[in-house]
């Protein structure tokens, strides 16, 4: 009796997480589902749901997990918390379930940044131990921030809520608002790049091999790379930001085109930075 018991229990429980199908979608709705008519149905939240959630190798690198959060419209839904935190400028509001219009992050621009305060951090890149990462908007001339916070529970990914400052709020040391003119200011620019400048390039007579060099200021110019001037990507993996910090490493990343520049910051008063050295090994 206690062995029919217990197969009817577990008949049960295969039932409702996989619709008696024993191999399930690791990708269960959390907050809802859209039909074929682009519909969104409410799914209550019960814990057998969530232990219903499995870990996907997407999973394991928070970049491939970002990927495909951003292209995908039904993942997006199934890994994002609702009602969603939003909160503007201190002041909390929510997003419902019904209120959610898909959202490609940084897939629209050609590049997306990184920051660091040294070249060690670099590699937290690729750490599969990650259990916080955002994604940032800045805009540079109104110079907002609005960021998006991942946290990963038991292995999976998920939204947990959105938040909308000035830029100033959290800028110590004054770096981003240095950043922002430097991008959208010609003239400030060329005064906070050093003259010549260290450069770092792929041979171009060898792929394989590193060209060491200087730019003067003209050549920098020349050089450069097309800097986004009204908004852009940073996804941020947890690395320390020191608001003491004296060197900011920019890191900026193509999405699919092969292109892969950093710049090199040094402070040399306060709130006032200098590019110290160019790298472009764009392939």
């Amino acid at each position: 009796m206690k062995t029919k018991l217990l197969t009817l229990c577990l008949l049960t429980f295969l039932i409702s997480c996989g619709n008696g199908k024993i191999k399930q979608n690791p990708f269960v709705a959390m907050a809802g589902v859209t039909d074929s008519t682009g519909q969104v149905h409410k799914v209550p939240k019960t814990s057998m749901q969530k232990d219903c959630l499995r870990p996907t190798e997407a999973d394991e690198l928070f970049d491939d997990f970002v990927f495909n959060y951003a292209s995908d419209t039904t993942l997006q839904r199934q890994r994002t918390y609702f009602p969603l935190p939003y909160v503007v400028d201190g002041e909390q509001r929510v997003i419902k379930g019904v209120e959610w219009e898909h959202d490609s992050l940084f897939l629209r621009q050609n590049m997306y940044l990184l920051l660091f305060d040294r070249e060690t951090d670099m590699d937290i890149v690729g750490d599969t131990a990650l259990t916080k990462a955002k994604v940032e908007w800045f805009y540079l001339k109104n110079q907002h921030v609005k960021r998006y916070n991942f946290e990963r529970n038991r292995g999976i990914w998920m939204l947990t809520h959105v938040d909308q400052y000035r830029m100033e709020n959290e800028d110590r040391n004054g770096f981003r608002r240095f950043y922002a003119r430097f991008v959208t200011d010609s003239l400030y620019q060329r005064t906070h790049v050093r003259n010549p400048l260290p450069f770092i390039t792929l041979d171009p007579d060898d792929e394989f091999d590193i060209l060491e060099t200087t730019l003067d200021i003209n050549q920098w110019f020349a050089f450069r790379p097309a800097f986004p001037m009204d908004s852009v990507a940073v996804i941020d993996y947890g690395q320390k930001h020191d608001g003491m910090s004296t060197n900011k490493i920019v890191k900026m990343n193509g999405i699919g085109n092969g292109f892969s520049n950093v710049l090199y910051f040094r402070q040399i008063t306060r709130g006032e930075w200098q590019l110290c050295k160019f790298e472009d090994t764009s392939i």
